[in-house]
């Protein structure tokens, strides 16, 4: 198209008047047109180019400004550090701004006063480490927030706890549902999905068969319907239905698992978002310094343990549960201390309180090799694990103890 340009005139009555003029028909090179070059057709019909209108307009406007009073120059903002350690004041132009990552947010500071107002902030122990000082720079750490979260999924775990069920399903028994949860954690290790994905996996199985009598040629439809449903929640990239049919070898059709994965949010009223043990085991691993992956696999490995088996998966709590895993590793791997003021703080639980659930992961630990269920045992017998699942187990925490009863 041809580009047009506006062109200042002269009338004579000395009012300036604007007029379109259709400039050469070829495609404005960049810059050049609306620089301080002069278009040589319109220069030969007289005409001015539009730079020289601007020089008018621009002179117009300095004897405008020399009439005003000269305004102040920007002054300098002093921006006051929260950190009492810091002993220079930073001076920022307004034109320059202040650097965000060199001051603290206004939450971290109205918090850091409340707490210390409430007399929260006791000087802490030296022996309760700062578990958080690392990740004050990362903003996705929420270190500000993350000792309330926890507090919040404390008060909110018996929400989506599950209780003993077995007595209301008369034609499934305990032995199936660690059937289950064992083809389960194949299919997660197959498919390659996150863990939360299992953890949120076998909360909704049980919170559904505690609300639902299931038949048994049904059960495993409940179990790839809740990991459906638990993709969808926590995964990226989800599966699709089809995999999960192919998955099963085909023993149900596309339409029975939509049909379940229906009748299951139905019931749970589509409330799924519920603090499962692997919230609290990130938090408590963190605290168990010092920590390497091999005390980490280790703490999942126990987990997954009662994770799959009945009596531990409804009669503790899932910060317990996590909270003993934990001790249990520690144990296990002979850390010393093996409970920390650190980890007391940040989990809440005495070692007393913490005793009978770790013994019992512990015990599935020591059977779990003799077991026919061998997925779990598989998966943490892997070099990529830290083969931990091959580590002898916790003597000191087993029923019957071959020495004195210390680790």
């Amino acid at each position: 198209m041809a580009s047009r340009a506006i062109v200042p005139q002269h009338e004579n009555n000395g009012e300036v008047k604007q007029k379109n003029a259709i400039a050469d028909g070829r495609n404005r090179r960049v810059l050049q047109d609306i620089g301080n070059f002069v278009n040589e057709r319109a220069a030969a019909q007289g005409k001015k180019p539009i730079t020289e209108g601007a020089v008018v307009v621009a002179q117009a406007v300095k004897g405008a400004q020399r009439k005003q009073v000269d305004k102040p120059k920007p002054e300098n903002v002093i921006v006051i550090s929260s950190d009492e350690k810091s002993e220079k004041s930073k001076h920022v132009t307004k034109r320059q701004g202040s650097s965000r990552k060199d001051v603290k947010t206004l939450t971290s500071i109205l918090s850091a006063r409340s707490k210390a107002a409430c007399g929260l902030v006791n000087k802490l122990n030296d022996s309760i480490e700062n578990i958080d000082g690392a990740d004050a720079g990362n903003e996705l750490a929420v270190t500000e927030y993350v000792d309330d979260i926890y507090k919040f999924y404390k008060l909110t775990e018996d929400e989506g706890r599950v209780r003993d069920y077995m007595d209301l399903q008369p034609d499934i028994k305990a032995k199936m549902r660690s059937i289950l949860v064992d083809w389960l954690i194949e299919v997660h290790r197959k498919f390659e999905l996150m863990p939360e994905t299992l953890y949120l996996t076998m909360n909704i199985v049980d919170r559904f068969l505690s609300m639902k009598v299931v038949r048994r040629k049904e059960l495993q439809l409940v179990g790839i319907s809740a990991m459906l449903i638990a993709c969808k929640y926590e995964e990226i990239w989800a599966p699709e239905v089809n995999d999960f049919v192919f998955i099963s070898d085909n023993a149900y059709a596309r339409e029975h698992v939509l049909v379940m994965e229906k009748t299951i949010l139905d019931k749970l009223e589509w409330y799924l978002t519920v603090p499962t043990p692997y919230v609290f085991l990130v938090r408590f691993i963190k605290a168990s310094v010092p920590s390497d992956d091999k005390m980490e696999d280790l703490v999942f490995y126990l987990a997954e343990l009662g994770l799959m088996q009945y009596p531990s998966a409804v009669s503790y709590c899932p910060s317990m549960l996590a909270a003993a895993a934990v001790y249990a590793a520690r144990c296990t791997l002979g850390e010393s201390p093996l409970w920390s003021e650190t980890l007391k703080h940040h989990t809440g639980y005495s070692v007393e309180q913490l005793i009978e659930c770790a013994k019992l992961l512990v015990k599935f630990h020591s059977t779990a090799a003799g077991s026919k269920l061998k997925a779990l045992y598989r998966k943490f017998s892997s070099p990529d694990r830290n083969a931990v699942a091959l580590l002898a187990p916790a003597k000191c925490l087993l029923p019957i103890a071959i020495h004195d009863g210390e680790c």
